[in-house]
């Protein structure tokens, strides 16, 4: 294939941001996310968010939202000085108490390690590749994936990072022509490649991003829109392989609706 990786990521983000379903999603979610809500304000509980999120589906939204906002509301400190069993009755809803009673203890004494430090992952100036891999290897329970959402939403959405989930790695890789490393490195390069497609093109996404009902800050590369859009348009359209979807991507730039879907 002649064209570049970041051509291929324009062109698929171009073609997936107008598709009405994809849209619609994006238009719900750029704002204020229901996953990670701007009401969450202490970037320890919207770390603690990232990590809880993990192994909950999109049916359980509600549930999810719901532990959220009584984690915030009874505050970080106060969550962490909980007895476990206290914190495996708020978590019962999301299920593996175990594992997310694990990832709030660990999480609390590497924030209490940042605090005697001075580091500052919220606001301070951040080497992100450094802390991602710091997060994945300090956090319990932290992979790669969870260690770029909680960096992200920690910082904000418009702060640069592109999160990718596994799915992004298994389904979206291969429809963009992007050859990934086994394990969990793929979501880092994956990431890589998303993230310098957005910085070589600033201003066509941020054309593209104009065209849905949304806020997008002046200066904000629209890194946070261009992972929604690729998000949504992997779950509505390559977790279960749409009868829209070209057999012949990456090939086929039309991606959707093409020629070689026709008898």
């Amino acid at each position: 294939m002649s064209t570049s990786p970041s051509d291929r990521v324009l062109a698929l983000v171009a073609r997936a941001a107008v598709l009405a379903d994809v849209r619609r999603e994006v238009e719900a979610n750029h704002d204020d996310n229901r996953w990670w809500p701007t009401a969450v304000t202490d970037f320890r509980v919207r770390m603690l968010a990232a990590g809880w999120s993990s192994r909950v589906s999109y049916r359980m939204i509600d549930t999810y939202a719901r532990v959220i906002r009584d984690a915030a509301a009874l505050g970080f400190d106060a969550l962490a000085d909980s007895t476990d069993a206290e914190v495996a009755s708020l978590v019962a809803p999301l299920g593996l108490p175990r594992a997310r009673i694990a990832y709030l203890r660990s999480l609390s004494e590497v924030t209490q390690g940042w605090a005697k430090d001075g580091i500052d992952p919220a606001t301070g100036p951040l080497d992100a590749d450094a802390m991602i891999r710091s997060f994945a290897e300090q956090v319990h329970g932290a992979s790669y994936k969870v260690a770029q959402c909680a960096l992200l939403y920690a910082r904000g959405y418009h702060c640069g990072i592109i999160p990718v989930d596994s799915g992004m790695v298994s389904k979206l890789a291969p429809a963009l022509g992007l050859a990934l490393p086994p394990g969990p490195a793929a979501h880092e390069q994956m990431r890589h490649h998303l993230e310098a497609a957005v910085r070589s093109r600033p201003s066509a996404y941020r054309a593209l991003a104009a065209r849905h009902a949304l806020t997008l800050p002046a200066d904000a590369a629209p890194t946070w829109w261009t992972h929604l859009v690729l998000i949504y348009f992997k779950r509505l359209y390559l977790n279960r392989p749409s009868p829209r979807l070209c057999p012949q991507r990456p090939l086929c730039p039309s991606v959707l609706d093409c020629t070689h879907l026709r008898p």
